[in-house]
């Protein structure tokens, strides 16, 4: 399905297959490996043209908002279970673990996660998805005392995607992601 002029309309057949071929030429050039994700390389592997590659991914970033979208709705929905748990901290920090481990297992979804734009409506969608179940996370930890105020959804969101960047640019030693983001929640606890 793509989006046009505010509406879904479903995909041709070949249009369908020929998007789920780039999708799958892209997910093994990853897995080689190579994350250029250079989409006149693409096309030629897929055996389509150009043409064809540009019109369902514009760009390199809406590739990866597509390669990213079910690990994005994992997020969302993990999200919200967290926003579920009657102990609003235990599921932020359940939630934060979760989140961190995603972005550091796949840097195109780290991508996606820390953009302030979107390609597709869907993760934009998406991203109000996960910001509406957070913002209600944090409401309910604030109102707890857990955490200070101040702290928005977005905010949460980049400080995390800060993290996996430092865990990233060291030696991507596991221990750094559990103490960099236990520093994360110590930040986050209200002032003494």
């Amino acid at each position: 399905m793509t989006p046009k002029a505010g509406r879904v309309t479903a995909l041709r057949a070949d249009a369908a297959r020929n998007r789920a071929r780039v999708l799958q030429v892209a997910r093994e050039q990853l897995a080689a490996g190579d994350d250029s994700l250079q989409l006149n390389t693409i096309a030629r592997l897929a055996g389509v043209g150009v043409g064809t590659v540009y019109r369902h991914f514009p760009n390199r970033h809406a590739l990866l908002e597509a390669l990213s979208a079910e690990r994005f709705q994992q997020l969302v929905s993990e999200a919200q279970v967290a926003a579920a748990d009657e102990n609003a901290l235990t599921g932020l920090h359940r939630l934060l673990r979760f989140a961190l481990a995603r972005a550091l297992d796949d840097a195109g979804f780290a991508a996606v996660l820390e953009s302030a734009s979107d390609a597709d409506a869907r993760t934009s969608a998406m991203k109000a998805e996960l910001d509406r179940a957070v913002a209600d996370l944090l409401d309910r930890a604030r109102h707890a005392g857990a955490i200070r105020h101040g702290i928005e959804a977005d905010d949460v969101r980049r400080l995390l995607c800060g993290v996996e960047h430092a865990v990233r640019s060291g030696d991507g030693n596991p221990k750094y992601a559990e103490l960099y983001l236990d520093v994360l929640l110590e930040g986050l606890r209200p002032p003494r």
